[in-house]
C-alpha cells in the first residue's frame, strides 16, 4: 500500500476526529498515535512470535532482564525494569520457575527477599529467541537511513523523558 498518497491508520483517524470535533487540535496523534499504533502492532507480532517458545511478552521481558543484568535481581528490580506491576511481576516469575527457566535464591542480606535469575535453560531461551526480536525490530526500521534512526531515536527519547515518572 503506497501511504504517501492514501495515509495510514493514524491520518484515517486524525481525519476523522477532525471531521466529528472540528476545532479540536487533534495534531498530538500525529506522533502519539503513530507510538501507540507501532507499539501495539510490534508487541502482537512479539506475542505471534514467542508462541513458538511457549512465553508471553511479558515473560519474555522477565527473562531479558535477568539476561542483561550481572546479578540476581529482587523482584522489585525487575519490576522496575520491565514497568510490569509487583503482582504480573510475580505471577510471571512464578510460571517461569515451573518451568525451569527462572530460579530463586534466598537473600543473605536479608531472607525475607527473594532473589531471582535464569537458569541455563532460560539462558538457552534468551540466546535463541533475542536475536529474532531483534530482526524484527530491524525490519520494522529498514525503510529509515542510518541518520533517521539516530534522528528519530533522539527525538523518541525527548519524549520518553517527559513520559517517564520523575525518579
Amino acid at each position: 500500500m503506497d501511504f504517501e498518497s492514501t495515509g495510514d491508520f493514524v491520518d484515517r483517524a486524525r481525519a476523522g476526529w477532525e471531521k466529528a470535533r472540528p476545532g479540536l487540535d487533534v495534531s498530538s496523534i500525529e506522533v502519539m498515535g503513530r507510538i501507540s499504533r507501532i507499539g501495539a502492532l510490534a508487541s502482537q507480532r512479539v506475542e505471534r512470535d514467542l508462541a513458538a517458545a511457549a512465553v508471553s511478552r511479558a515473560e519474555f521481558d522477565v527473562l531479558c532482564t535477568l539476561a542483561r543484568s550481572d546479578r540476581p535481581l529482587r523482584a522489585s528490580e525487575v519490576t522496575a525494569a520491565t514497568m510490569l506491576s509487583g503482582a504480573s511481576t510475580t505471577k510471571n516469575v512464578d510460571r517461569l520457575a515451573r518451568r525451569g527457566l527462572v530460579e530463586r535464591l534466598p537473600w543473605e542480606r536479608d531472607g525475607r527477599v527473594v532473589l531471582m535469575r535464569l537458569t541455563p535453560l532460560g539462558t538457552e531461551l534468551v540466546n535463541r529467541e533475542f536475536p529474532h526480536f531483534l530482526d524484527r525490530e530491524r525490519e520494522l526500521l529498514a525503510g529509515l537511513a542510518a541518520g533517521e534512526k539516530a534522528q528519530l531515536a533522539a527525538l523518541l527519547r525527548k519524549i520518553a523523558a517527559r513520559a517517564e515518572p520523575a525518579s
